[in-house]
């Protein structure tokens, strides 16, 4: 599995981005999976629905199912976050896992920066970040990649992973 991340801070672009991404990805064969991190407090389930009404009651895990997807949810109560590791482990085999978020997890990652953020740079600081996409001229050692040009992006990321198109 060969995997890729982007990382930014909010409102760089990142989920766009990926969603530009993905299927440029999966028409090149690819089975492609996404780990997203999200910051705060989130819920994938509705309120009323027979699985939140589960959770809630108390369910550390519950498992919804269908003939088309199935999804695994898994209350923390109070526990550790796990680590990029440990999230990687229930992932099921891939080609390619893209990763949005973990700016710290120490994988190759494509920085995603706007200077309307107002925020700095990361790559400065982390050595993972092999290129930038943005949309404004900055200074950088890096590979410096056009926010706007999704095709450019995804061929870096072939060529950079030594994926085959």
């Amino acid at each position: 599995m060969k995997i890729i991340g982007f990382a930014g801070w909010s409102g760089s672009g990142k989920t766009t981005l990926i969603e530009q991404l993905l299927p440029r990805f999966v028409a090149h064969g690819l089975r492609v999976s996404l780990i997203k991190h999200a910051h705060h407090t989130f819920d994938v389930d509705q309120p009323g629905k027979d699985s939140y009404r589960h959770r809630y009651a108390g369910a550390t895990e519950v498992l919804v199912t269908s003939s088309r997807r199935w999804a695994l949810m898994h209350e923390l109560r109070g526990a550790q976050e796990p680590s990029f590791d440990e999230q990687l482990s229930r992932l099921s085999p891939c080609d390619l896992l893209v990763v949005e978020g973990f700016k710290y997890a120490p994988i190759p990652k494509i920085e995603v920066w706007r200077a309307a953020t107002g925020e700095g740079l990361l790559h400065p600081n982390d050595p993972h970040v092999v290129a930038v996409a943005t949309d404004a001229a900055i200074e950088t050692p890096l590979r410096r990649l056009d926010l706007n040009d999704p095709d450019a992006i995804a061929a870096f990321v072939f060529d950079h992973l030594g994926l085959h198109r």
